[in-house]
């Protein structure tokens, strides 16, 4: 990959983010290998899985083959403070309310504003202390990022570190959410919500990517077709696809899915399709040249911060 990217002209521009580095060691390998094909621009690090401290060595280990980004997350594992210090995020085992439940207690007013902001800081600042370095990109883990103020929070809380990082927009154009089959309803609402959140981002000065491709079921993976369709129908000159590659992990059975649900083969599915020549050929085809968030942002929007 290029040291610096120029927006300047018709080029379009691609980043490969691989959610879920550090979930399970095996899900963390197959990351590892699918940046070592050249496949991914970067990834993002879950900083409260007990497998972060580990993944984030082996990224060292590996020669750090993609930017390494911030994940952070409110619905998996437990959080890194004392269940008594955010009692609304978690349940009485002391983990984060699963999605489901996450959601429930959202629309019921039950999470607290306030222990969600010293979370997210606690989450950041485990971050730093494991890379040595704030996250050139951040995107929240089940897109709860979109649902308010949780999104809004975590914009002042890297603020407040004085850290302006890619953050994801979770949009899509209608065009491509007509056109590519797959999680419509999901991807729907996440556009509906992420495109307020998106103009919210924009408006304090929070560098991001035109659109979001790649949200799905897990059958659509199985389709050797899966990111040639997306590629070839997104808009934009700024665009960020988002996988989930990884080898089976034993480690995420009851943690993030089950057998039988398709989540854990959808990791490897992403990861075969990555590793084939055929995807970096369509990005090629598409018109896409592959960055890194940091990438973007440096020549997109240096200047807005050089005050």
């Amino acid at each position: 990959m290029q040291d610096d990217v120029s927006m300047a002209g018709p080029q379009r521009y691609l980043m490969v983010t691989a959610d879920d580095f550090g979930i399970g060691p095996a899900t963390s390998e197959g990351v590892l290998d699918a940046a070592a094909c050249g496949a991914i621009t970067s990834s993002v690090l879950l900083v409260n899985s007990p497998y972060a401290e580990s993944a984030v060595r082996a990224w060292r280990q590996r020669g750090c083959p993609m930017e390494l980004g911030w994940h952070p997350n409110l619905t998996l594992d437990g959080p890194i403070l004392e269940r008594a210090r955010v009692p609304s995020l978690a349940g009485p085992d002391g983990r984060f309310w699963p999605l489901n439940a996450f959601l429930r207690r959202w629309f019921a007013g039950c999470l607290r504003d306030e222990e969600i902001e010293i979370e997210l800081d606690a989450q950041f600042q485990r971050f730093s202390e494991l890379t040595g370095q704030q996250p050139g990109t951040v995107n929240t883990h089940q897109h709860v990022g979109v649902f308010a103020p949780v999104g809004h929070i975590l914009m002042y809380v890297l603020e407040r570190h004085g850290c302006y990082p890619h953050l994801r927009a979770v949009r899509e154009s209608w065009g491509t959410l007509l056109r590519v089959p797959g999680a419509r309803i999901k991807r729907t609402l996440l556009n509906c919500l992420g495109r307020g959140l998106a103009r919210a981002q924009e408006s304090r000065q929070h560098a991001g990517n035109d659109w979001l491709i790649g949200i799905t079921d897990p059958k659509w993976v199985q389709r050797p077709t899966f990111f040639q369709r997306w590629l070839a129908t997104v808009g934009g000159n700024c665009v960020e696809l988002m996988c989930h590659p990884g080898h089976w992990d034993e480690t995420l059975l009851g943690r993030d899915g089950q057998i039988g649900d398709g989540l854990q083969q959808r990791r490897v599915d992403e990861l075969h399709l990555l590793r084939q020549p055929a995807f970096l050929e369509t990005v090629r085809a598409a018109g896409f040249t592959l960055a890194s968030p940091s990438q973007i942002n440096r020549s997109r929007f240096c200047h807005v911060h050089a005050a």
